[in-house]
């Protein structure tokens, strides 16, 4: 399947969407060079777009983002955004016997990856910093996370509230960890910039 079509399946139809995605063969290789190096790069190229190219902006004051810190910040953004989907696929696998799960790592690599579409698309937001509070739409890959949780990792139905809860804070930490290192790389007073 085309990346266009799962973007589009996942977001509109997605139970049968993930037993779909259940039943095919995936390598890390291919859920990466396939889907999520393309889909992560839209929120870090918006973003650089957004605050270097076209600035934020307030009562009649622009400031842009210089270049090289933009493009910095846009580099480590999409390598730690590609790590932490690594990451939380290890998290995923390592939580599922506890909540009567299985342990499989590629299952649970295809439901961190495929679970961030919503948030990579609403990603594209960034490119007007105005619009940037847009991007709350990509909370939708919560409930996208909460629906593959218990066909990928064969949760029960009963424990896939729980797992899904768990995983969330698991990936709120892990993403503000990747938020306060991304932010390292941009200009700051305070670090001599």
């Amino acid at each position: 399947m085309n990346l266009v079509d799962r973007a589009k399946n996942i977001l509109l139809t997605p139970k049968q969407e993930w037993a779909v995605i259940s039943a095919e063969p995936h390598t890390v290789q291919d859920l990466y060079t396939g889907y999520a190096m393309i889909l992560a790069a839209i929120p870090a190229v918006a973003s650089f777009i957004g605050l270097s190219v076209i600035g934020m902006g307030m009562f009649g004051i622009s400031y842009h983002v210089p270049i090289a810190a933009g493009i910095a910040h846009m580099v480590v953004s999409y390598l730690l955004g590609l790590g932490s989907v690594y990451l939380l696929a290890l998290i995923i696998d390592a939580l599922a016997p506890n909540f009567g799960g299985e342990k499989n790592f590629m299952q649970a690599l295809k439901v961190s990856v495929f679970s961030a579409t919503a948030s990579w698309l609403a990603g594209i937001f960034a490119i007007i910093p105005a619009l940037s509070i847009l991007s709350l739409v990509g909370l939708y890959s919560l409930y996208l996370l909460y629906t593959g949780l218990p066909i990928l990792m064969r949760a029960p139905e009963d424990k896939a509230i729980p797992y899904t809860v768990v995983v969330i804070i698991a990936a709120i930490v892990l993403f503000v960890v990747v938020g306060v290192l991304a932010g390292l790389v941009m200009p700051s007073a305070m670090r001599g910039f």
